[in-house]
């Protein structure tokens, strides 16, 4: 473990549970129309990390979904392109390749994803393969075993080295929050991960239920703002697993909106970690458009 970074001291609050979950709900009964709606729904195209983490990932579905994401704006005139496509660091040289000259960021999940069970030497190899491939972006895990024991300092030093190893790379900081089991444990390890250097928090790996919710990304978003007002330094947010439909992706960015303000409303800032929600927000974008559904058959799943 590096032993220059400083020691950590934990100044999480505690939780209103029900609170939260209230003002959570509130979000929900937002009505968005017309205009404002089809402005959201493409802030949302833009806000899409694509992602195939799976083990039998190859070589023919990460071209696949890399082709997916240069195209997925011809459907429409003036859409945007979304934010990322996410692979395994063994095909970080791939997407590279298959993305250039398109904008679109390439992102990489390290440090022994999903499980983070593995020595700090493995997981720094993992993130430095990545980076020298050209990943602009890395997702990592946080060790939640070292984190459910309260070594808090042994999960800051990891997030800080991991930092490190990023260079000029990104660092997104997965709490998995299905397995921290309460709300003031995903505050505290948000905290944590912001302290640690992390620029984006991330819910969830996708491989555990429950994933993002919007309770626990209120929580999230909150660390980020009292962040901000502390230090006045910008930390992303990225809520991952469970968000397919458009119209719940409009209600996350409306607490972003209220929680954080406008200025978080990029996908400098924001993203969602849900590759079918972009066939969802493609097919609301139609109806705005034409009035009349496309059939979900007419978007590739990958």
């Amino acid at each position: 473990m590096n032993t220059k970074t400083p020691k950590f001291t934990l100044r999480s609050p505690s939780i209103d549970q029900v609170g939260v979950v209230e003002r959570a709900s509130r979000f929900t009964t937002r009505s968005i129309k017309k205009e404002t709606k089809m402005q959201g729904l493409k802030m949302a195209l833009s806000m899409i990390d694509l992602t195939t983490l799976e083990g039998s990932d190859t070589e023919g579905k990460v071209k696949q979904l890399c082709y997916k994401a240069r195209h997925l704006h011809d459907a429409v005139e003036g859409l945007p392109t979304v934010a990322a496509v996410c692979v395994y660091p063994n095909y970080v040289s791939l997407a590279h390749s298959e993305l250039k000259g398109s904008g679109i960021k390439v992102a990489s999940v390290a440090t022994a994803f999903p499980s983070g069970n593995s020595s700090l030497e493995i997981k720094l190899s993992d993130v430095r393969m990545a980076v020298e491939q050209g990943a602009d972006e890395i997702d990592m895990v946080i060790s939640r075993g070292k984190f459910h024991a309260g070594d808090y300092q042994y999960v800051f030093d990891e997030i800080a080295a991991v930092k490190d190893a990023c260079g000029m790379s990104r660092l997104k900081v997965i709490l998995e929050t299905g397995e921290l089991g309460t709300l003031d444990n995903v505050r505290k390890a948000s905290d944590i991960a912001i302290a640690a250097g992390a620029d984006f928090i991330k819910t969830s790996t996708g491989k555990i239920k429950p994933a993002a919710t919007m309770p626990v990304t209120l929580v999230m978003l909150e660390a980020i703002r009292d962040h901000y007002f502390e230090t006045g330094e910008m930390v992303g947010m990225k809520p991952a697993g469970g968000i397919s439909k458009a119209k719940l992706a409009l209600h996350y960015l409306i607490m972003v909106k209220e929680t954080l303000g406008e200025e978080w409303l990029t996908n400098q800032w924001f993203r969602f970690g849900a590759s079918s929600l972009a066939n969802d927000v493609l097919m609301q974008i139609v109806k705005q458009q034409t009035g009349a559904y496309q059939s979900k058959d007419y978007f590739s799943i990958d």
